[in-house]
């Protein structure tokens, strides 16, 4: 079992940021990425991006590249959405997900955390 805990979410105007952090605990070990995916209202959900657990490959959306960046501090089990520019269609519920064994195999999610994007 993977547990996720995510935080930082919160209301912005139109071109600020927000950093989202969410922290693994458990058996982090089967972990091979780490993905963050997002649910706008109304809308299905979204593919943000991911890193890999070990190594520095990330993989993002396109309509996120250039202004998010997913990083990884492994000492603290954490994993880092840095929100830049951000947009009223950026809007949504946040969530971290674990892909254990392989890639896109999210079986572990977070809770989720608000974003909301003011115009």
């Amino acid at each position: 079992q993977v547990r996720l805990v995510e935080s930082g979410g919160g209301l912005v105007q139109a071109g600020g940021s927000l950093r989202l952090s969410c922290q693994a605990s458990g058996s982090t070990i089967i972990v091979v990425a780490m993905g963050w995916i997002r649910r706008a209202p109304g809308k299905e959900r979204e593919f943000v991006g991911a890193i890999r657990w070990s190594g520095d490959t990330t993989y993002y959306a396109d309509s996120v590249k250039g202004r998010f960046t997913i990083s990884r501090d492994n000492a603290k089990n954490t994993v880092y959405l840095q929100m830049n520019s951000l947009q009223p269609e950026d809007t949504g519920v946040y969530y971290c997900a674990a892909s254990p064994y392989r890639l896109d195999n999210y079986a572990y999610w977070g809770q989720g955390t608000q974003v909301t994007v003011s115009s």
